[in-house]
């Protein structure tokens, strides 16, 4: 048989190989088969009271010989079970159930039974197992091979043997193989892998082409920047796979429920029994009949059974990690998703989270003795090598100046205040004021009057400029703080490093009241310190630098931008979204809430069923048929509700 082993019910994860799973499947439909034509032809021969059918040896061997195919692997797994410690197991129970039946001679109810539970056992592992293979599957799609160029030769060569700094060729309507910047002046590519975006994107000469984008326009040429495994791709692909093992509360309340309700269950179905019996002995004129009891207790035991549930349930967040994967959310646990639906709080990092994060030079200003030229070559050589957005568009800006770059030297990163290197034997501050003034750099007093963002750049000690830059809202920014705040979501807050007259101006602008500049990293994080001291406050924080990654972990769901977003923001964060689109978390917060509300339903309609028909078979009005409907029937019901998921989810 194909069932999982587990502990009464508490887990139906039993990985295979494909042609594994394929050649379990067949084997089990072929038993399926073989005992529904045999219980199916013995109640044909009963009803039409075939002579030769009426001999009692005959029909238990008829019987017998029906149950085998699908009662033999459950008495296999049951003292599989029972062996390692497990006797209260769903397999002991069908087994005792079933066995009890052919014991008062309902032969067929017992055959039914098992064949019944056999096959929903079949259909919540496939339902489960496609919601798994959905998950990796939607991101599995990594090319397995690259065409790199060698000594001016293309060779053909698997992805993991190329290394960053080799030239890869992609074809048009080919998958890019690895992350790499872009070579040609300008090519489109489909993200819809990534982001489950289907519109083409255009990129330009140096921007970063990830690992799952097609080509769609042209051959383009990229310069690979990292390893196979280090892609975004894989890096996608990891966290998915990983986001089963992480149980939402609701699942680990079921699985621990399952372990104290199944023999809690056992027990009562034996007190129905034996109850009867001993009041028979203290009132002789009650009348016990073994039999009728036992039949009681039989379904009694049957419908204990606790799949619907543990099956369920994970299927729920299964289809809700799958269904908000699709959309390009990406939730790394069915616990975030939980989390997620609490959120009343939600705090945002401003450059790159909440605006393009595409700066652009606006002017260049520089002390009496610098030129412009020498200071635009200092700051674009120093921020050369850096990935943030500000770096890259003075870099960029330079270079459209025909201004050549020069190498620099070791670069010390200070977050939250700049960077230090030395360039032509020079020594180079480039960063915010506070860096000047750490490095008690005299400046002039005027630049704080500046709207933009001020880059400023000090030369072996001395103040060289500065560049004003400016940023610009996200499209859907201003539709993210509405469809925040249409889901009850009134406290939305601003965090960021830029001047706080900036920040001020951006808050207005969407309609924030709570805006705050002149923040360093740990003064994001001493401001989410100071929400969480109100416990009944639930917190996101939306960011994507590496100056983040301490609010995001400090937040109860951290949300951080797969694009632009910096490795160390990605997997700190519980959710990323691969859109770069802040509009998304509304989109993330109406998955958890729906995916949470599907849950629950089907906590309620199994217990809610299993728990009437409970009470009906105590009282001898529920026969093993509608036990089989309260297990197995409510387990279909379960899977069909949470498969809803996939459609609901939008």
């Amino acid at each position: 048989m194909a069932h999982c082993h587990c502990n009464s019910c508490a887990h139906h994860e039993h990985p295979h190989g494909t042609a594994c799973a394929e050649a379990d499947s067949r084997t089990e439909w072929m038993r399926i088969i073989a005992s529904a034509l045999l219980l199916f032809t013995g109640i044909g021969l009963s009803a039409a009271d075939a002579v030769f059918f009426r001999n009692e040896g005959l029909r238990l061997a008829w019987y017998i010989v029906a149950y085998l195919p699908v009662g033999l692997p459950v008495i296999k797994e049951a003292w599989g079970e029972i062996v390692h410690g497990d006797i209260f197991n769903e397999f002991t129970l069908m087994t005792i159930a079933t066995i009890g039946a052919f014991y008062i001679g309902e032969y067929p109810e017992g055959v039914a039974v098992m064949l019944f539970y056999s096959l929903g056992e079949l259909f919540q592992e496939r339902a489960v197992s496609r919601a798994k293979h959905s998950i990796r599957a939607l991101l599995d799609v990594r090319p397995e091979t690259a065409t790199v160029i060698r000594n001016t030769q293309a060779a053909v060569v698997n992805p993991r043997e190329v290394r960053p700094g080799e030239v890869i060729e992609v074809k048009t309507g080919e998958r890019v193989p690895l992350d790499g910047t872009l070579l040609n002046e300008s090519a489109a590519f489909n993200t819809s892998a990534l982001t489950g975006e289907s519109l083409p994107r255009t990129l330009h000469e140096g921007e970063v082409v990830l690992a799952g984008m097609i080509a769609t326009d042209k051959v383009v040429r990229l310069c690979v920047t990292k390893p196979f495994e280090d892609s975004a791709l894989s890096r996608i692909l990891t966290m998915v796979q990983e986001a089963s093992e992480r149980k939402a509360p609701a699942e680990l309340f079921i699985r621990k429920f399952a372990r104290i309700y199944t023999p809690a269950v056992t027990g009562l179905a034996a007190l129905i029994v034996l109850l009867p019996w001993v009041w028979s002995l203290l009132q002789p004129s009650f009348g016990y009949v073994f039999n009728d009891w036992l039949y009681r207790g039989l379904v009694f035991l049957v419908i204990s059974c606790p799949c619907a549930l543990v099956v369920s349930i994970p299927l729920g967040y299964f289809g809700g990690i799958g269904a908000a994967s699709k959309l390009g959310i990406l939730f790394k646990g069915g616990n975030y998703l939980d989390a997620i639906t609490k959120i009343d709080t939600i705090v945002f990092d401003k450059t790159g989270t909440l605006t393009q994060g595409t700066f652009e030079v606006k002017s260049c200003r520089c002390a009496k003795d610098v030129s412009e030229t020498r200071l635009l070559q200092a700051v674009a050589s120093a921020e050369q090598g850096s990935t943030h957005p500000i770096a890259k568009a003075i870099v960029r800006h330079t270079r459209q100046q025909g201004i050549s770059l020069l190498p620099a030297g070791e670069v010390k990163e200070m977050a939250g205040f700049g960077l230090e290197t030395t360039v032509d034997g020079a020594a180079i501050l480039v960063g915010n004021a506070r860096l000047m003034e750490q490095h008690h750099i005299p400046c002039p007093t005027d630049l704080s009057g500046d709207e933009g963002t001020l880059i400023l750049c000090a030369i072996d000690g001395r103040y060289a400029g500065c560049l004003c830059l400016a940023d610009t809202l996200k499209d859907d920014a201003l539709q993210a703080i509405r469809d925040l705040q249409a889901l009850n979501i009134q406290n939305i807050q601003i965090l960021s490093g830029d001047k706080q007259e900036i920040v001020t101006t951006f808050a207005q602008r969407l309609g924030i009241m709570q805006a705050y500049g002149n923040l360093l990293p740990d003064g994001k994080v001493k401001h989410i310190e100071q929400l969480k001291q109100d416990p009944a406050r639930h917190i996101a924080f939306v960011g994507d630098g590496i100056n983040d990654a301490p609010a995001l972990a400090l937040s109860h769901v951290g949300i951080a931008m797969g694009q632009l977003g910096s490795d160390a923001a990605i997997e700190t964060a519980d959710v990323v979204l691969q859109t770069d689109q802040p509009s998304k978390i509304a989109t993330a917060i109406r998955a958890g809430r729906q995916t949470r509300s599907i849950v629950w339903q089907n906590i309620v309609l199994a217990l809610g069923i299993k728990l009437a028909i409970l009470i009906l078979g105590a009282c001898g009005l529920a026969s093993l048929w509608a036990a089989v409907f309260a297990d197995v029937g409510v387990a279909f019901l379960a899977i069909l509700n949470a498969i809803r998921l996939q459609k609901i989810i939008k």
